[in-house]
């Protein structure tokens, strides 16, 4: 199977990525005034193949962009600048596509008038993900990595008070970083219609294509086609279109699941509405 830079990176070790990544920064930002700004953003969901996506992306003959996914200017490296931002992209190259994906944009409070701000014409994709198992998904990212201590239901439970006063520190704060805001916003970060909402107060909807992980997965070839005629590029048929960064855990528990379902029911309703689409998703 072909492999991205995407695909390998998570595997080197820390200190070794830190210094690679703190060289490519520097020489971006002494070259950045040859460099474009992207003409598309995957701005998420976390969780919802993002990755895959943007390897697929990436495997098209005229999309360039970051050497690894996730820059997350627009939420965690704000004030470095445009000049830093620049030096993620490639040189420029006439008729090629540049893009990068962050999945934690949809979600960040400041990121819709942050993008508008530097490119407003740029293309907004975001996949959504049925929301009970992208919680779940996200849980175990977590377990996995070592920072969430709870169960699931208590984490979902705790999240609330986890969450107490952060949000209002990301807004003061162009610096702010908020652990609790990046890893246990379980149930927030499926509250997909607020989100959007956000994005089309300052995006016009032609400029924004939601798709969801459940079209991905079982039509892909379609869906990266629909992906690549709103991109404006040429079409281009992969081979294959693997599944990225899968992870083996238990089920999630039957009265957690119903749980999550009656919770998201209303706002997956107000979802439906807005984007003029029926989802798919279960309904309480």
């Amino acid at each position: 199977m072909r492999r991205v830079p995407i695909e390998v990176i998570p595997r080197i070790p820390d200190p070794v990525r830190k210094v690679a990544r703190g060289t490519v920064w520097t020489a971006g930002r002494l070259t950045a005034r040859w460099r474009d700004l992207p003409d598309f953003l995957v701005i998420g969901a976390q969780k919802a193949g993002t990755t895959a996506l943007y390897a697929y992306l990436r495997w098209h003959p005229e999309i360039g962009g970051p050497f690894w996914k996730e820059v997350s200017f627009f939420d965690r490296h704000w004030a470095r600048g445009e000049a830093w931002y620049r030096g993620q992209f490639p040189l420029r190259r006439r008729g090629r596509l540049a893009g990068e994906a962050s999945p934690s944009y949809v979600f960040h409070p400041l990121a819709p008038q942050r993008v508008v701000s530097l490119v407003p014409d740029v293309k907004l994709i975001v996949l959504l993900r049925e929301p009970g198992e992208r919680a779940y998904s996200h849980y175990q990212h977590e377990v996995a990595l070592g920072r969430e201590p709870l169960s699931f239901e208590d984490a979902l439970e705790a999240e609330d008070e986890r969450l107490r006063g952060e949000v209002e520190r990301l807004h003061s704060d162009p610096k702010a970083f908020s652990f609790a805001w990046w890893n246990h916003t379980y149930v927030s970060r499926g509250m997909y219609a607020d989100q959007l909402e956000r994005w089309f107060e300052h995006f016009p909807r032609e400029q924004v294509l939601a798709l969801t992980t459940e079209e991905l997965g079982e039509r892909p070839a379609q869906t990266y086609a629909s992906v690549l005629s709103f991109l404006d590029a040429v079409p281009h048929a992969l081979d294959a279109y693997p599944r990225v960064f899968d992870r083996d855990y238990p089920p999630m528990r039957d009265e957690t699941r119903r749980a999550l379902t009656a919770r998201f029911a209303e706002p997956n309703r107000r979802l439906e509405e807005l984007l003029g689409r029926p989802l798919g998703w279960p309904a309480a």
